[in-house]
């Protein structure tokens, strides 16, 4: 993890949020990896396997993932995926 701004207690904050919506991407193939929290408190994620190329991976990222860790660490901003693929609409 590259995050290099927050103490392992506070990854361990997100780490967990995160943990609460992993069966539920791992049952589409999917998961989500953490690659950084920036100076403003953007959490970046890298989205694994099906998550990548799924079209429904902003509405799982904005929904599901982005929810989940606000209420558990609300000291993040936000949360962007670094390697989404946008469908053509």
């Amino acid at each position: 993890m590259a995050a290099t701004n927050v103490d392992q207690d506070f990854m361990l904050r997100i780490e967990s949020a995160l943990d609460q919506i992993r069966p539920y991407l791992e049952a589409d193939g999917g998961n989500v990896k953490v690659l950084e929290v920036t100076d403003d408190m953007v959490l970046k994620l890298e989205l694994l396997g099906a998550c990548g190329s799924c079209p429904m991976s902003t509405m799982t990222l904005k929904a599901g993932v982005e929810q989940s860790v606000l209420k558990a660490v609300p000291e993040i901003k936000a949360v962007e995926a670094v390697n989404m693929t946008l469908s053509p609409q």
